[in-house]
């Protein structure tokens, strides 16, 4: 049986992000110091010396253990398919891998996505019974059609990768780290959300669903509980109670992509709890690094953001629910097909 006051935490980060990790591991640290000891596995795709030397040096002020630095596989080699990212960065996959990567005596872990601070103590997640699930994770709020483009079921489960509680126990035993490879390489690399879809198509069955409050993303606080529902268009979600305690109480918030408002590590970010974060960051051994500057090129998502202020707001939430719900799944699927048809030719 893992111990209740011990944690195990996995990050996983390339240097570019090694800063809004150090924020997030800041946060974890100041809020949970009655725990025993708080262990950190970060997967690393190439942080710098002087990055490795702030986390570690964060981990001596706070008297916790040093992290185990663990390198990164291979993923174009490991998965011997080309991988398009879809989302994010290609470092994410590498959290694919726990199960050959970790220790294989942790019994439990929870995965943190570097964008998150901890706003609160995680006694209560890290404690969660999964109902004998193989992970814990956010009900996600995604179409139908993106369910199908990952050959899930119209009515099944889509959760948010950024946090997930592992058992690692059963994920071993039920070979997910196999069957993800699997996925990947029948999609030849090109998936609905990435990663996170690949996540999805294996363990969809297997997820329990924890509250909102401990996965506090962004499109919680960019629209209305209604406006959610008419954007994201999924089949089932959480009460507007549940959501708008995720939001009144987070436990962790996590500052996922929006086309509506910028990240706190850039400048004019106009986020709900932005100054949360700044306030960890000021404490971090990061204190100095200036926020990142946002590009000023007008591309088409800047066009896009420009005549969605522009338009009624109800007609913008209904044309951009048109666009996510359906249009982003259709080109993907398209992308997909074309894909295979040019793999086809060259085995030709």
């Amino acid at each position: 049986m893992y111990e209740r006051n011990v944690m195990h935490i996995v990050y996983a980060a390339d240097d570019k992000f090694a800063e809004i990790m150090g924020v997030s591991i800041t946060s974890l640290f100041y809020n949970n110091s009655q725990m025993k000891q708080i262990y950190l596995y970060i997967l690393d795709s190439g942080i710098s010396e002087q990055n490795k030397n702030k986390v570690e040096k964060l981990c001596i002020q706070y008297n916790r253990a040093k992290p185990q630095w663990l390198n990164a596989k291979d993923i174009i080699k490991e998965l011997g398919a080309n991988i398009s990212t879809d989302r994010g960065s290609i470092s994410q996959y590498t959290r694919l891998f726990i199960s050959s990567m970790l220790p294989s005596n942790l019994e439990r872990v929870l995965y943190l996505d570097c964008d998150i601070i901890i706003n609160q103590s995680l006694t209560d997640l890290w404690n969660l019974d999964l109902q004998g699930k193989i992970i814990g994770a956010l009900l996600d709020a995604f179409s139908r059609q993106y369910r199908a483009n990952i050959n899930l079921p119209k009515e099944a489960v889509m959760f948010n990768s950024g946090v997930m509680l592992v058992d690692m126990e059963r994920w071993v035993k039920n070979n997910i780290e196999g069957k993800l490879k699997q996925f990947i390489r029948q999609k030849n690399g090109r998936i609905q959300q990435g990663d996170q879809g690949a996540l999805n198509a294996v363990l969809s069955e297997d997820t329990y669903c924890f509250e909102p409050r401990f996965n506090s993303v962004t499109i919680f606080y960019d629209f209305s509980y209604q406006e959610m529902l008419t954007y994201r268009k999924p089949p089932y979600f959480y009460s507007e109670k549940e959501i708008k305690n995720a939001v009144d109480n987070p436990v962790l918030i996590h500052f996922t992509t929006s086309f509506l408002g910028r990240r706190p590590w850039y400048e004019g970010c106009r986020h709900r709890y932005v100054e949360k974060w700044l306030y960890y960051k000021e404490i971090s051994p990061w204190r100095l690094n200036k926020l990142w500057t946002h590009q000023r090129k007008k591309s088409l998502a800047d066009i896009y953001v420009f005549m969605f202020h522009m338009m009624p707001r109800k007609f913008s939430i209904w044309l951009s629910g048109l666009l996510q719900a359906y249009g982003r799944p259709l080109m993907v699927s398209l992308a997909s097909i074309i894909s295979k048809i040019n793999i086809e030719k060259k085995s030709i």
